[in-house]
């Protein structure tokens, strides 16, 4: 029987020459935070952002920051600590990001890295003659989500932060001289409120109401082809460069309210997720087998068990 220790005990996830790390990957508003979350509680870890605007101090609400209320007590790293205004470039996210995960598993810990920014995923993993991979055995999961249902979430989703103080956050980041090209003023919501800001003191209510509905809708269709440039780059990944990349169909979830999305997170998302890891960590001759196309293959009763937090 698999025997995953849910209680903070510490995890023994060494193995004979490399360490063993977990990637959660996907397009943005998916839910990768949240599946990372799940499975932190579940194995002892701690998480590593790949998100190349949220290592950014600042914009927690347009940037869409886990809260940390929702973080579960869960350590993160490289979330909201880099200085606003200073680039942060792949060689800084290599350095960053490979010193966090020698010092969690030197705490007997799961390394989770979790963002959407694919291209330091990228860089890390296969740098410098494949030294990571030398070293860590990784596991990527991908929560997908179809577009036309992503977009839909997208738009509800700018709405909870236009209602939750969005605006009042964004103008100190706005720019007289409209440059957006360094640091966290490249989150989409910044550029895309430019002519709002600009023009906000000198027009009348209704020209205002105008370009506040502009700026909105150009942050929904940035947002979705940003989505879409980030599945264009897993795909890269899994056809082109042949990463073995377990994806979990999210689509449900998101299609349903409430309880029901729970539920459905529960047992589409959260569970198989933790099966698979359970079986990366503890019975890796197995782990090829443990997903076929794009459906998480059945696990034993007791994988089941344990797997469910």
């Amino acid at each position: 029987m698999i025997n995953i220790p849910c209680s903070g005990k510490k995890l023994n996830v060494r193995q004979i020459g490399k360490e063993k790390v977990v990637v959660v990957m996907g397009a943005t508003g998916t839910g990768k935070s949240r599946l990372s979350i799940d499975l932190a509680t579940c194995f002892p870890s701690e998480i590593i952002n790949f998100d190349k605007i949220q290592v950014h101090q600042g914009l927690d609400i347009v940037t869409n920051k886990i809260p940390e209320e929702d973080q579960r007590g869960v350590p993160h790293h490289l979330l909201g600590t880099i200085n606003p205004n200073l680039d942060f470039t792949h060689s800084d996210f290599i350095e960053t990001s490979s010193s966090a995960i020698d010092t969690i598993t030197s705490r007997q810990k799961l390394p989770i890295i979790v963002g959407s920014s694919n291209s330091y995923l990228e860089a890390l993993i296969d740098y410098d003659d494949y030294e990571f991979r030398s070293r860590y055995d990784f596991l990527c999961l991908w929560v997908d989500v179809v577009m036309p249902v992503l977009q839909s979430y997208v738009a509800e989703q700018v709405d909870d932060m236009l209602s939750n103080r969005m605006v009042d956050e964004l103008r100190p980041f706005y720019s007289p001289d409209g440059d957006y090209s360094r640091g966290v003023r490249r989150a989409i919501g910044v550029p895309e409120f430019d002519e709002y800001f600009r023009r906000e003191e000198s027009v009348e209510e209704e020209t205002k109401q105008r370009l506040l509905e502009h700026a909105i809708k150009e942050i929904e269709f940035n947002t979705c082809k940003l989505a879409m440039k980030q599945l264009g780059k897993i795909y890269q990944l899994r056809n082109v460069k042949r990463w073995e990349i377990h994806r979990l169909d999210a689509t449900p979830v998101f299609r349903r309210r409430g309880k029901e999305a729970n539920q459905a997170w529960k047992k589409m998302v959260a569970e198989p997720s933790a099966m698979v890891v359970a079986r990366f960590l503890y019975n890796s001759k197995n782990n090829a087998n443990v997903v076929s196309g794009h459906r998480v293959l059945p696990a034993s009763d007791s994988v089941m068990a344990a797997a469910t937090c």
